[in-house]
């Protein structure tokens, strides 16, 4: 196989500074800038995920951008937590759409509507489960992300919802 090609294109190696042609330079999203620390400040993040890798990657997540998330099994156990915040509803509830203890086609039903519009609903799934996508949808979960996703959105939803109310950005 003739590869004389390569020579004109600067051989298989680019030098510094020039990309080879046909292919898009890569950039890594920026990291958001963290919260301002705050001792007292209560979980406005619940996770309904018992997945040990999604667990370790949102506490490290949280951890980075000073963001309290707080893991839950059931609705008693979201609604315990709920209690001991206060009157302050949750701002963001995740949910691993294939958590089956949680039961989650059932329970965000019934969270939407003693939440109302003040917390949003997130799952994450296999990017190939459509129905159950689309059954998310319907019971009422505001956004259905696959698994990737999710995971390179975390920063920025993490960082958004787990702002006070008072600094939380306007939409």
């Amino acid at each position: 196989m003739d590869h004389s090609y390569r020579a004109a294109l600067g051989g298989d190696k680019a030098p510094r500074g020039r990309s080879r042609p046909g292919f898009a330079p890569s950039y890594a999203p920026a990291e958001p800038e963290p919260l301002p620390q705050r001792e007292d400040a209560t979980s406005r993040i619940f996770a309904f995920v018992d997945d040990l890798f999604f667990q370790a990657k949102i506490q490290e997540t949280a951890r980075k951008l000073n963001v309290k998330v707080e893991f839950v099994k059931t609705d008693k156990d979201l609604g315990e937590r709920m209690q001991q915040n206060g009157e302050e509803s949750p701002s963001l509830i995740i949910f691993d759409l294939n958590n089956a203890s949680a039961k989650p086609l059932s329970l965000i039903p019934k969270l939407k509507s003693k939440l109302k519009k003040a917390t949003s609903i997130i799952g994450f799934l296999s990017h190939v489960q459509g129905d159950l996508k689309q059954k998310a949808h319907e019971v009422g979960c505001d956004m259905v992300l696959p698994r990737s996703a999710f995971s390179q959105n975390l920063p920025q939803l993490l960082r958004r919802h787990g702002a006070p109310e008072d600094e939380a950005p306007v939409q």
